[in-house]
This record gives structure tokens, C-alpha cells and sequence, in this order.
């Protein structure tokens, strides 16, 4: 059973985004409800992220509708609860969600 927090894959993601050579904006949602958690930058890539905790986190229909809007619009967005996610997805691979 994991008991990682919705902060704790946060950090992670933040920390392989730096080894990678990116950095993550933390998308501020005023005007956006359920727009993605974080704006990733990597070299020649950008990346929409939804962050859930491990265990309990709940995808709302909003964030859904969000997700496939940024895919409409020729970018990537992903939702990730784990670390093997976060990995998954700065590898180009695409997880569950």
C-alpha cells in the first residue's frame, strides 16, 4: 500500500524535470477550473500534468474535458498518481489516464 501524497509525486516530478535540464510552472487555475496542476518545459517538449495522489485521487469530469481540450490543440496532457507515471510520461510513454 502506498501512502505517497499528492505533494510527494509533485516533488518528484519537479526534481526529475530539473535533472532532465526543464523546470515546471504551477499553473494558477483563476478562470480555468480544472486546467492541469503543472506546465512542464523540457528541451524541446512541453507537457500539460495533472497530479492525483496514489490512492483516492479522484479525476473530475472537468479535468477530463481539460486534458482532451490540450490534446485537441496538438499538445500533451497526462495525468499521473505515481512515481513509475511521472517517469512513464517524461519517457514518452503513455500511462494509464
Amino acid at each position: 500500500m502506498s501512502t505517497l501524497k499528492e505533494a510527494a509525486i509533485e516533488k518528484f516530478l519537479d526534481a526529475e524535470v530539473r535533472r532532465r535540464g526543464g523546470f515546471t510552472v504551477k499553473l494558477d487555475p483563476h478562470g480555468y477550473k480544472g486546467i492541469q496542476d503543472r506546465l512542464v518545459v523540457l528541451p524541446r517538449r512541453i507537457l500539460f500534468v495533472e497530479l492525483k495522489r496514489p490512492r483516492g485521487g479522484v479525476v473530475a469530469e472537468l479535468q477530463r474535458w481539460w486534458q482532451a481540450r490540450v490534446r485537441t490543440l496538438g499538445h500533451e496532457a497526462h495525468i499521473v498518481n505515481t512515481e513509475a507515471g511521472v517517469l512513464k510520461v517524461l519517457d514518452g510513454e503513455v500511462p494509464e489516464g
